[in-house]
């Protein structure tokens, strides 16, 4: 990556802009849904919640939830993007290019499969480890040999790993019609029917990714130089890929798992990130923490206008919205 450097004025107008818009769509994602709720009642069921009434229930267990998962899904996969980028030193490095959505998704099959489960709080944990599977794996096999993990061998066993969870999920799928049905739901990436109880389970595991990134903005400075110049300027770069490491596993694997694969994000964000803040990771970081849960909360709005009173899934409309992003960004660079 090219280094690139961004008068702070701008960085801090980017940071303030990007926390104003954050804090709109926070409250037009507790506005706008299937059900009409005025404002005046949606802001009286946050200040004064009433449980015997039906509108505040409906807000405090439905749309509360849910934009407090937004946000901390696309924060933890637009910062999990960057972190990938900047240790595999490739624009292209995120959850779904290196397997960790396939991994996810392979043990949620097992679960449903072999072990019965229903729900969404049972797939929470077996796409937690499938995802921490997925990430030891693709770095354990991209460190082997004398040169270590390099951004070229991390690739590669990110694609082959990809390709050999996928095959094997469609092993199971093709076999089991029941499964198919069941995890085709959480597949398609989404935020429906994710309570409180999911925001409790994944929370822990994301506020702690998301220090850990965040802080670790110097690391990652060091690392996207290459590990000789790394080394000789006394960073130790087995500790610094290793805290990367769980932060990535902690990040993509409770966010997967809350949400499903929600595409597009882990890719379209550090980009951006970086437009804005150069490729200072001290700066860029805190960039991708605010505009991965904008991404994620317009998505998940769009989808719940353009298809009222039903809606798209958050997964379908990031990939939509992403992918355009994305491409202009290619093109302009």
């Amino acid at each position: 990556m090219t280094a690139v450097r961004v008068p702070r004025a701008r960085v801090t107008g980017w940071l303030t802009g990007g926390v104003v818009v954050l804090i709109g769509f926070v409250a037009v994602s507790l506005l706008v849904g299937s059900k009409g709720i005025p404002p005046a009642t949606v802001l009286d069921a946050l200040l004064h919640f009433d449980p015997t009434q039906p509108d505040h229930l409906f807000v405090h267990d439905e749309r509360l939830p849910r934009t407090v998962l937004a946000v901390l899904v696309g924060a933890a996969l637009g910062l999990a993007g960057t972190v990938m980028q900047a240790v595999a030193r490739n624009p292209l490095a995120e959850p779904g290019v290196l397997g960790i959505n396939a991994g996810a998704s392979l043990l949620v099959v097992i679960g449903i499969t072999f072990f019965g489960v229903t729900s969404l709080t049972g797939y929470v944990w077996f796409a937690f480890a499938g995802a921490l599977v997925a990430t030891v794996l693709v770095y354990g096999v991209g460190a082997l040999g004398r040169e270590g993990a390099t951004p070229v061998k991390i690739a590669l066993s990110g694609a082959a790993a990809n390709a050999a969870f996928v095959s094997l999920t469609t092993t199971v799928l093709l076999t089991d019609t029941d499964t198919f049905e069941r995890f085709r739901l959480w597949q398609v990436g989404s935020l429906s029917g994710r309570g409180a109880d999911i925001v409790g389970q994944v929370a822990p595991f994301l506020i702690i990714g998301i220090v850990l990134a965040v802080v670790s903005g110097r690391l990652l400075n060091t690392l996207v130089l290459g590990d000789d110049v790394a080394t000789g300027l006394g960073q130790n770069t087995t500790v610094a890929r290793s805290v990367a490491a769980v932060t990535v596993v902690l990040l993509c694997g409770a966010a997967t798992a809350a949400a499903g694969p929600v595409a597009f994000v882990g890719l379209a964000v550090p980009p951006v990130a970086r437009m804005a803040a150069g490729t200072d990771h001290r700066l860029a970081l805190p960039c991708a923490l605010l505009f991965g849960p904008i991404l994620v909360l317009a998505a998940d709005i769009a989808g719940r206008v353009v298809a009222w009173p039903g809606e798209v899934q958050v997964g379908i409309v990031t990939a939509v919205l992403g992918g355009p992003v994305f491409i202009a960004l290619v093109r302009r660079r």
